[in-house]
């Protein structure tokens, strides 16, 4: 749980030397780092899949929501 915007995963991606780790809800982590290209940001789940951030920064009543173009699964 946590608000994380672009901005700030970027600050914290910076500060981890080019990742930085998140705990999900149920507890589960997942890795947060630039692209390829430096433009985005993707996601890999415990098990190694990756899924690309496609709209970030989507704000909702209970926090901010970024999309991602595959399910990661845990």
């Amino acid at each position: 749980a946590g608000d994380y915007t672009a901005s700030k995963l970027e600050k914290e991606i910076k500060a981890g030397h080019g990742k930085t780790m998140l705990k999900t809800v149920n507890g589960e982590k997942l890795t947060v780092m630039t692209d390829k290209d430096g433009k985005s940001f993707d996601v890999k789940d415990k098990k190694g899949d990756v899924a690309m951030v496609t709209i970030g920064d989507v704000r909702q009543s209970n926090g901010v929501i970024h999309v991602i173009n595959k399910v990661l699964m845990p």
